[in-house]
């Protein structure tokens, strides 16, 4: 009871051919039988279970070949890097992979040192002619060489910026190279960009800021990443890719797209599909548990423990430990389910399409959240719970009768713009305040006032880039330039500090000494430090908050100036900035 059952294979067939009927297990055979190459330092794999055998050269001596028995070669090769004698390492599994290990190499003072390899598939005739061929000393290397640093993503700033250059760069090669191959999903392999390699599968929530800090480095992969988490429109079985936190990032990621290239390409193929995305984060599509509550405040509990992407957020725990997650509500899903309207309303302007179903989502989940969740008495808005019949009873409150949400969570609806002007002053002052959300190192994820407060957790005590994102934009849009420009100052600050210290590009950093701490070669989330220095530092970026719509942009070849046509779409008592 409780194990899972997977199915190899079914059968359907009348009763007496049954006995018939057998499944042959595939014996994968993933060490291959090594051959020798046509000349000294080359050799051949042959895959027992593949038609062409690979080839590999090299000009390094000495070099010896080894293999590494076991599935995780990560862990394995870490764990046995003192290793330098034996030619076969094991591990758990039954993975294999070959390994010309070349050592050592010398390199004298100002000198340098060219190594060349080769990797070739085909045919066994046609990969010994090619390493037969192969002078690791042609200058068609150093051609493939230099066409390959043509590519390399120009970092270059004005003087202010210089500074923080070298670790953003650091950062920007983490995001480039956090990649894993095979990973499966929707029947086929992708490539997939990562947090970390230490995770090969699929986190919604953190490819959306994966895409985001490729915006400033290679369009091309941000698309790519932004295609990943969506499904063909009309789909019946998945309205759009979710593993882990459903957060709605990937809406963040096509608006930047959009404002970076007014592609109607673009706009054409993933409106449909985040449309569907959004029906069902709103509760209006198939099987949607989303929007249950008569008071029309969005949950996903049904699908995921963790709302806001902060595992240890103090009501969201709370709710879990008592069993709560089907009466109460958060405010994150439903703030960032009105944002995802408002994005798709400009989208479907830009398109000439009905904005009908927006409109009403807007109305609707607005005003949920200041009919049933604003507490003018902490000001924040409040985690809600439900009785059984789905009717609001009352604000979730700490054991000593605080409002159990006075953090990130209850200030969410500034992302969403569904504030009155005076419940935009509280929460930006709630945020800006170093008694409140403010620390040294930028905003806390829980206000430091709070009762349930700690400096000691994961998300409760840290500071972390992601939801900084989001209300750095929001403050844009509210013409607040000098609290943006201070969240992005801070934020480059704290990681370049980090990074000259360790060379490490860490997850998340602690509230009270401002160090970085979990995974140590973190994208994901920390990608809007990218987004800070390009929008400050890097010449030609228009950056604008997420009420604002690029309609057209045209740019002088020397990026001096700019000429834009802007569609402002926030309420009236905002008045949004931009720069150039």
């Amino acid at each position: 009871g409780g194990n899972g059952l997977i199915l190899d294979g079914c059968a359907l067939g009348e009763r007496r051919d049954l006995a018939g009927v057998t499944f042959a297990p595939v014996v994968w055979q993933s060490r291959p039988h090594r051959l020798p190459g046509p000349r000294a330092n080359t050799l051949l794999l042959r895959y027992a279970q593949l038609s062409g055998v690979y080839g590999l050269a090299w000009n390094v001596e000495p070099a010896i070949v080894r293999e590494f028995h076991g599935d995780d070669l990560e862990t394995l090769s870490r764990r046995m890097v003192h290793e330098h004698v034996a030619t076969e390492i094991r591990d758990k599994g039954d993975g294999h992979f070959t390994n010309v290990f070349m050592r050592p190499i010398f390199l004298l003072p100002r000198s340098e040192h060219v190594m060349t390899g080769l990797v070739c598939t085909g045919d066994e005739a046609a990969v010994r002619s090619r390493l037969a061929a192969f002078d690791p000393d042609a200058a068609e290397w150093a051609h493939v060489h230099a066409d390959a640093r043509k590519r390399v993503v120009d970092m270059a700033s004005n003087p202010a910026g210089e500074a923080y250059r070298a670790s953003q760069e650091r950062m920007a090669a983490t995001v480039l190279t956090n990649v894993v191959y095979p990973v499966r999903t929707r029947g086929t392999w992708i490539r997939h960009g990562t947090p970390g390699r230490w995770w090969d599968c699929l986190y919604t929530w953190d490819s959306g800021f994966i895409g985001l800090g490729q915006v400033e480095l290679d369009l091309a992969r941000a698309v790519d990443t932004l295609n990943a988490y969506v499904t063909e429109p009309g789909e019946q079985d998945a309205a759009f890719i979710h593993h882990g936190s459903a957060v709605p990032t990937q809406f963040y990621l096509f608006l930047e797209l959009w404002n970076r290239t007014q592609d109607p390409a673009l706009l054409a193929y993933f409106y449909p599909r985040l449309q569907q995305y959004h029906r069902f984060m709103a509760g209006r599509l198939g099987s949607s548990t989303t929007r249950t509550h008569q008071s029309n405040l969005l949950r996903t509990w049904d699908y995921f423990y963790n709302s806001g992407g902060w595992d240890d957020y103090p009501p969201q725990v709370y709710a879990r430990n008592h069993g709560l997650y089907p009466t109460v509500t958060p405010v994150i899903t439903t703030s960032q389910v009105i944002r995802t309207a408002k994005i798709l309303r400009m989208a479907a302007l830009a398109l000439d399409l009905p904005t009908a179903e927006y409109d009403e989502d807007i109305a609707t989940l607005t005003h949920a959240l200041q009919e049933h969740a604003w507490d003018e008495e902490a000001g924040y808005f409040s985690y809600v719970e439900h009785d059984a019949a789905g009717r609001p009873i009352g604000f979730l409150r700490h054991a000593g009768g605080a409002n159990f949400n006075m953090g990130m969570d209850g200030a969410s609806p500034l992302v969403a713009a569904a504030c009155t002007p005076a419940q935009d002053a509280r929460l930006v002052a709630a945020l800006m305040a170093p008694e409140r959300m403010w620390c040294r190192f930028g905003l806390s994820t829980v206000d430091q006032s709070a009762p349930y407060f700690r400096d000691d957790g994961y998300w409760n005590g840290s500071v972390w880039m992601a939801h900084q994102w989001f209300f750095w934009k929001t403050l844009l849009d509210m013409g607040q330039a000098d609290a943006a420009h201070r969240i992005a100052r801070t934020a480059l600050d704290l990681w370049r500090h980090e990074v000259d210290e360790t060379y490490n590009c860490m997850e998340h950093f602690v509230v009270q000494s401002g160090r970085g701490a979990g995974w140590h070669h973190f994208g994901g989330l920390s990608s809007p430090v990218l987004n800070w220095y390009s929008a400050y530092h890097r010449p030609g970026r228009l950056t604008t908050g997420l009420d604002v719509w690029v309609e057209a942009l045209a740019q002088a070849v020397d990026q001096g100036r700019l000429t834009a046509t802007l569609a402002l779409h926030g309420p009236a008592h905002r008045t949004p900035v931009f720069f150039f």
